[in-house]
């Protein structure tokens, strides 16, 4: 639940530009938070989704046209909330011949031209590995290159239909490759029935592709269709999971029941602005 003036006010803006989020489309337990604090996460490239992952509430089915406009909407909304970091994610589109990779160009790119001074975060689908969308999406400069590993290579098919565990690696470690790459981040999931050395080991492949900043929450399920969560794990737990990953050499870390992708992410930007000048990260968004 949210209330209060931000929070009326960002309901106001993004209905009134015909925004998705991926707080309202995915169920994020965070939204009222979010919103009552004057930010959210963008959706674009619209409400359907190619793929049918298990812990997903963004609706499944065949995708309706990109619409051209929608760049230039995300960049208003983002300026009239005043937002210094502006976080923008995507349904799949493996309907499209480039996964929507332009579209995710042409909405850093207008939000760039409005706010200069912001950071840009996207959170990206995996393009089925192509490295031209890559090259596409990381050329409009995003500050922060996002993209979910989701679980653990040993469930990753079963829940994560569509997508390909050594996949999500490549694509990670393809823009850490490359050279002045944006910050490289992935996140976890945890209660889907793994173990807790699966997950030292996944957090062991992120950063060994290079992945820089991680998070890890615990899966809530959305709803009744959705996978049964298999095991909550205790604040403590999430603690450890986060010394864990300090250890194996992450630069930032968020864990902790309640953690998404998105949750927080102007000031995990914030602790890496030492780190991310070296890429190119501006002012301090």
């Amino acid at each position: 639940m949210g209330s209060g003036e931000k929070f009326n006010r960002v309901v106001g803006v993004l209905g009134g530009l015909e925004l998705a989020t991926v707080c309202d489309e995915a169920g994020c337990p965070n939204r009222g938070e979010c919103y009552s604090t004057g930010t959210a996460t963008f959706m674009i490239m619209g409400k359907v989704c190619t793929r049918n992952c298990e812990f997903c509430l963004v609706q499944h089915g065949e995708a309706a046209a990109l619409r051209a406009d929608e760049p230039k909407r995300v960049a208003a909304a983002a300026a009239r909330l005043q937002l210094q970091h502006v976080v923008i994610t995507s349904v799949t589109r493996d309907d499209l011949a480039d996964g929507g990779a332009e579209h995710f160009a042409r909405t850093v790119g207008a939000i760039r031209q409005r706010q200069p001074e912001a950071t840009i975060e996207v959170l990206t689908p995996d393009f089925k590995g192509d490295r031209f969308c890559l090259d596409m999406v990381c050329a409009a400069g995003p500050d922060v290159f996002n993209h979910n590993l989701e679980t653990v290579r040993r469930l990753s098919r079963e829940i994560r239909r569509g997508a390909d565990y050594d996949r999500s690696l490549g694509v990670l470690g393809y823009v850490a490759g490359k050279e002045n790459h944006p910050v490289v981040k992935s996140g976890l999931m945890v209660g889907l029935g793994e173990d807790k050395q699966e997950i030292v080991e996944a957090l062991a492949d992120l950063r060994r592709v290079g992945v820089e900043m991680v998070t890890i929450g615990q899966y809530l399920r959305p709803s009744k269709r959705n996978r049964q969560v298999h095991k909550f794990y205790q604040p403590e737990e999430f603690d450890e999971f986060g010394r864990m990953a300090e250890k194996i050499g992450f630069g930032q870390v968020a864990a902790g029941p309640f953690v998404r992708s998105s949750y927080h992410a102007e000031k995990t930007v914030k602790k890496l602005k030492v780190e991310g000048e070296a890429h190119g990260i501006k002012g301090d968004g």
